[in-house]
């Protein structure tokens, strides 16, 4: 049976509503994805409150878990080496989660850095990371191709792969970042990639329209991904994607696609609904 991670991703379902959701209940829903069974909950991130408002209190949200009894382990995103010292502190924390586009375009728009500067960023974040016992989680954003006409294909892909390996990132996932990734080109990375660099763990951080979920996990998991991002029901996702529809992988799709396929994702079905309907209380309130 195939072993499947499923990392699920809170944060990122919350980080672009503009109302603040109060701490307590930030804990709360939380607190129940953590008696699920997922691999990593990316459960906040230390990053400029100006930036993004709504995750200014990750330190609190995080004083308040209570993780006595789960296996899950927690990421934190990070965009420099201010949010990874921040980070470093926790224990609690297992992964800094970095997001490094090979988009010269978006590493801009996102993080204010050139690409150039952005490498020696992450060198700076790997130091803290081993310094302070915790696993540095790289996300390729644009993995799957850039709206903003910068060049794109496999071969940029396997060079920042191969720039990353070498700096000592051992957990890759590739981003989805705008939804406009096909089956062809997922089928077509993760089929190049896993094979050629078997040292390092590539995940698929997917964002996808209603219609095409099936689709790209489907791609992803044939071609050798067994490391999946989702957030229950598919909320939040890019606020730079083309239309509405396009959101985060449902989390749902992906359990119902694994048991399906009979792979173990380690899931309890009934914790996973209980999630569940907090997930529609805490979003239907908060959007």
């Amino acid at each position: 049976m195939k072993k499947v991670k499923i990392i699920e991703c809170p944060r990122d379902a919350m980080q672009g509503i503009k109302t603040f959701i109060p701490t307590e209940t930030k804990v709360q829903y939380i607190q129940s994805l953590l008696r699920v069974g997922f691999d990593t909950i990316d459960f906040g991130s230390f990053v400029s409150p100006k930036a993004i408002p709504q995750m200014q209190d990750t330190a609190e949200v995080l004083a308040q878990l209570d993780l006595s009894k789960t296996e899950s382990k927690l990421l934190a995103i990070i965009a420099n080496t201010k949010g990874a010292e921040m980070a470093s502190v926790h224990p609690e924390i297992q992964y800094l989660g970095f997001p490094f586009s090979i988009s010269e375009n978006f590493q801009m728009r996102n993080t204010h850095k050139t690409i150039a500067e952005s490498l020696v960023t992450l060198q700076e974040i790997l130091d803290i990371a081993n310094a302070t016992d915790k696993e540095v989680v790289a996300y390729l954003s644009m993995g799957f191709g850039n709206p903003y006409g910068d060049p794109w294909n496999v071969e940029i892909v396997g060079e920042w792969t191969e720039k990353l390996a070498k700096m000592g990132v051992k957990i890759l996932s590739l981003s989805d970042t705008i939804g406009s990734s096909t089956p062809e080109v997922i089928d077509y990375l993760f089929s190049n990639l896993i094979p050629k660099y078997p040292e390092i763990e590539f995940g698929a951080h997917l964002h996808t329209t209603p219609d095409k979920w099936h689709e790209k996990v489907d791609a992803a998991f044939k071609a050798g991904c067994t490391r999946f991002d989702g957030a229950i029901q598919g909320f939040g996702g890019c606020p730079m994607a083309k239309d509405d529809l396009t959101g985060n992988m449902p989390t749902e799709k992906l359990l119902s696609y694994f048991t399906a396929q009979k792979a173990e994702t380690n899931l309890s079905a009934m914790s996973f609904e209980s999630a569940y309907n907090e997930a529609s209380k805490l979003f239907g309130k908060y959007h």
